[in-house]
């Protein structure tokens, strides 16, 4: 029953996730990307805090003893990917967006192997492959001309280097950080990169917000909430009690909770998209173990066991 509970916590993380690359498209038809940004890790830092002070504490000799890769890290993940995450929904589709972030464990993985030393098995070079496939079938629109000429959308491109950010965020905290919880790395990184989209959006021309629809502050606070706040915390629990190889598989709903979505929005997606999908699924699957590619050798010798 305790297992039911968490499989519903981490399908209600990537329905949240999924439909952020959609509310995140309509916020910066109003606002700009700065200022989505601010505000809706502001909102959460905020919260978050709360969150650390009423489970943990505010663990201050943690923060004492990281105060300076809080910061670096808060940078690179928090501020650095958002300004690319919403600077890319302005120019790019929500499928477009969710597929090449899709490919986040696979970046990971390969972070990790080039910052952590760790191993990547033969199914981890297979993912990486089918993943990359995946995503550059889409960013091409499944052209050779396109990839032989380069002309990606800048959409996609700053989605890619967001991408780049949120894997570097991860294996650099597991690098770093020492004696702290995942929660309060979460919080401290989080609060560290919010203060920089705030100064940032400080400096950066907006809207007056009395022209932009009550919509779109709903929208910047559902992504406050729910996909930022309630999503880490659950997928922090998905990890804790089934383990990162059956949580990450979650993951794997989010693009097609993100095209159910756009196609319920009304916009249109293509077959370019939806085989980018499959790719890009398959890609996680594999490298996450789900499916294994076993040589002739090993079937043998598991034959022989049996």
């Amino acid at each position: 029953m305790k297992q039911v509970k968490i499989y519903l916590m981490l399908i209600g993380f990537a329905v949240f996730t999924g439909m952020t690359f959609n509310l995140a498209k309509y916020a910066v038809a109003f606002l700009t990307p700065s200022h989505v940004a601010a505000w809706r890790f502001g909102i959460a830092g905020v919260v978050m805090i709360g969150v650390l002070f009423f489970k943990e504490g505010l663990q201050l000799s943690s923060l004492k003893q990281n105060a300076l890769w809080y910061i670096i890290i808060g940078v690179i993940g928090i501020f650095g990917f958002n300004t690319f995450f919403f600077l890319g929904m302005n120019h790019t589709s929500p499928v477009n967006g969710s597929l090449i972030m899709a490919l986040n464990p696979l970046v990971t993985t390969i972070f990790a192997r080039l910052i952590l030393k760790d191993k990547i098995h033969k199914n981890g070079v297979i993912g990486i492959f089918f993943g990359f496939t995946g995503v550059l079938f889409v960013l091409t629109k499944g052209s050779l001309s396109t990839f032989t000429h380069l002309s990606f959308s800048i959409g996609d491109l700053f989605l890619f280097a967001g991408n780049l950010c949120w894997a570097l965020y991860g294996v650099l905290s597991r690098r770093f950080i020492k004696n702290g919880t995942a929660l309060s790395t979460t919080t401290y990184t989080m609060v560290a990169g919010a203060i920089g989209l705030i100064i940032m959006s400080a400096f950066t021309a907006s809207e007056s917000s009395v022209s932009v629809p009550i919509g779109v502050w709903g929208a910047v606070i559902f992504m406050a909430l729910f996909t930022t706040v309630l999503g880490y915390l659950w997928w922090n629990r998905g990890m804790k009690k089934l383990g990162a190889t059956k949580t990450s598989l979650f993951f794997n709903l989010v693009p097609i909770v993100t095209m159910l979505t756009s196609v319920w929005s009304g916009i249109p997606i293509t077959l370019v998209q939806v085989g980018g999908t499959v790719l890009v699924i398959l890609g996680v699957l594999v490298s996450s173990g789900a499916i294994t590619f076993s040589s002739m050798e090993e079937r043998k010798m598991q034959k022989c066991i049996s």
